[in-house]
């Protein structure tokens, strides 16, 4: 079921991202093709006007340019940049060339260039001397650059549009996500709160009687950590504060109660209560919720037997907490996948454990959690960082 779900998610970003690169596509070919035809119209609009001003010129010094008629193409061709030059290339007029061009040999060489890159020039010939001419450069108007452009202007505000779509819809669905957590977590607290009242009443009525008491004891241990837990599912959702604490002790806590319940086949070592205390501010229940999450998967991950390491750190910044087991490793593609919701690698199991983590560690704690090393039959080392505090 969780395989088919992945397939139809993938299939539709794939029809998504298909569509979205035809639009794109057909947006681009359809606008180049405007924009040629209207390239090869105002061409065909300067042809025009050329053999125009040919017709009227009658002498040597231009004088037709005066001409009303020749004034009258130009007016219709105003939106089209141009310099008219004699066969020296002096400049007899210009139309949308600014004069700090004109008046600037370089820069008038350079933009005549690039309008003999963007359309042919085109001579005008005089009918009583083929050594004196006109020449007509000319280059694209501000239509047709527009025009060029408006695809790529076009895709980036689609694009713009999509991803502020697609922040909203995740931004949404985290939202929803939350809620759920934090309901799932209330009830699951509302549930056990019933049994867990009648187990100590129990436990109180098995004191009175004649049975072994160090085995009462036992499950007063396991009913208190019961009780823990259940603490941990209120506080899901609720403002939790953060205290400065000794993480030494508190991960010592989580270690020393799980020691005593894991198969003889599997060691847990811990080199907190032999190290310098170190501080950081953490809401106890919840990050000894965490350590033993951690523990829990590393003990899975052994399959009865093998070792478990758990080990503090720090520099002046920060405390790391590493879980380290001897198990069978994660492959480096699913090294982040583990901290989403849902995903696991066991027959049973929702896959809530590390993401409820990962939630508790980052959001609750503003620290950091993530695979720093694992490999396939050899196992691995997960990392729990926080930032430092001081008495």
């Amino acid at each position: 079921m969780k395989l088919s779900r992945a397939l139809f998610s993938f299939r539709h970003r794939v029809v998504v991202i298909f569509v979205g690169v035809a639009l794109g596509a057909l947006s681009l070919l359809y606008t180049n093709n405007m924009a040629h035809r209207l390239k090869e119209k105002e061409q065909h609009d300067v042809v025009l006007w050329a053999h125009a001003m040919e017709r009227v010129n009658r002498d040597a010094q231009g004088g037709a340019l005066e001409d009303p008629l020749v004034h009258d193409l130009i007016s219709n061709n105003n939106n089209i940049p141009f310099i008219i030059t004699n066969q020296d290339l002096e400049v007899l007029e210009s139309h949308l060339v600014p004069d700090r061009i004109i008046d600037h040999p370089d820069l008038l060489r350079r933009q005549i260039e690039r309008f003999t890159e963007e359309n042919p020039p085109l001579p005008v010939r005089f009918w009583w001397s083929a050594d004196h001419y006109h020449i007509i450069f000319y280059g694209k108007s501000r239509l047709l650059k527009s025009l060029y452009y408006f695809p790529y202007v076009q895709l980036l505000v689609i694009t713009v549009f999509v991803v502020l779509g697609f922040i909203a819809f995740r931004s949404s669905k985290h939202d929803e996500q939350n809620r759920v957590w934090i309901g799932l977590a209330k009830e699951t607290a509302h549930q056990l709160g019933t049994p867990t009242s009648s187990l100590l009443g129990w436990i109180e009525y098995l004191r009175t009687q004649q049975v072994d008491q160090s085995a009462v004891e036992e499950m007063q241990k396991d009913l208190t950590h019961l009780m823990k837990i259940v603490d941990r599912f209120s506080k899901i959702g609720s403002e939790t504060p953060l205290t400065p604490a000794n993480i030494n002790e508190v991960v010592g806590e989580s270690v020393m109660y799980f020691r005593k319940r894991i198969p003889r086949n599997v060691t847990l070592d811990y080199n907190g209560l032999a190290i310098a205390p170190v501080q950081a501010s953490i809401n106890a229940a919840l990050f000894e919720w965490v350590v033993e999450n951690l523990m829990k998967n590393s003990l899975d991950a052994l399959q009865g037997h093998g070792a478990i390491d758990v080990r503090i750190s720090s520099d002046d910044k920060h405390v790391m907490i590493d879980v380290k087991d001897t198990g069978k490793g994660i492959p480096k593609g699913n090294w982040k996948r583990i901290f989403e919701p849902g995903f696991t690698t066991k027959t049973r199991g929702w896959g809530l454990g590390l993401s409820l983590s990962r939630r508790i560690v980052e959001e609750y704690h503003q620290g950091r959690i993530a695979v720093v090393d694992s490999e396939i039959g050899r196992g691995t080392t997960i990392r729990i960082t926080l930032k430092r505090t001081f008495a």
